[in-house]
């Protein structure tokens, strides 16, 4: 009985055994599962980063890498986007700031008392809307170029010809002359327009002490860093 039944059963106790290890030992597959989903996780958003990076669209590009970085930090996606976030969240921010400046000004053109007439015009940083005072650039065919300020309330006090403190950024402040419009508005010209408009448009901030009727002295601050000199054109000489 022994040599017709031995070798098969001591066969078949030897297959049970490979398969009971092989069921009790991890694949090759099942091991390397974690570090093949890390190698993909983030792959899609990884492609559109790129691709918006190459298209230089920098504020749009940005939120996606810091996306990818949050929800898949060990992943080859993250570790790509963390080499070129810095340098891309910092040109997005340059991006956002001067289009909010941009959008500050307000162009117009058009026929005004007679005469053709282009205007840029901002209005000042304050909290309340009614305290803002516009600063408005002209050019008008009749009168020629100007610059004032424009406000809401009863004016400005400038004694005959006065002069304005007028700071360009950091640089010192410089005296500027100014006077009152004959025809009564709550405005004050800036006598010399040429070298405002020209420092201006160089300047990011600009601050102006005034003293308003019934309001006593205050300084305006105005945003200019949008201001975009071939939106206000010389006028065209006939």
């Amino acid at each position: 009985m022994r040599s017709l039944f031995g070798a098969p059963a001591r066969l078949l106790a030897t297959v049970m055994i490979l398969l009971s290890a092989c069921s009790q030992s991890p694949t090759p597959p099942q091991a390397a599962a974690p570090v093949a989903a890390a190698d993909t996780q983030g792959h899609k958003e990884l492609e559109l980063y790129r691709q918006l990076q190459q298209e230089k669209s920098y504020e749009l590009a940005a939120p996606i890498g810091r996306e990818i970085v949050a929800k898949y930090p060990q992943s080859a996606a993250a570790t790509e986007v963390q080499e070129t976030l810095a340098d891309t969240s910092a040109k997005a921010e340059a991006i956002i700031t001067t289009r909010r400046l941009e959008r500050l000004w307000s162009y117009q053109s058009g026929k005004e008392s007679g005469g053709e007439q282009n205007t840029a015009s901002v209005y000042s940083k304050d909290a309340a809307t009614q305290d803002r005072v516009r600063l408005v650039l002209r050019r008008h065919s009749t009168w020629g170029q100007s610059t004032y300020l424009f406000g809401s309330g009863k004016g400005f006090e400038c004694p005959g010809a006065c002069s304005l403190n007028i700071r360009f950024d950091a640089l010192p402040p410089k005296r500027m002359k100014a006077y009152l419009p004959e025809t009564g508005e709550p405005a004050i010209f800036i006598s010399d327009d040429k070298a405002f408009i020209e420092r201006l448009d160089a300047a990011q901030t600009v601050s102006i002490d005034v003293v308003e009727k019934g309001r006593g002295a205050r300084t305006l601050v105005f945003e200019v860093g949008g201001f975009d000199a071939a939106k206000f054109p010389a006028l065209k000489k006939k």
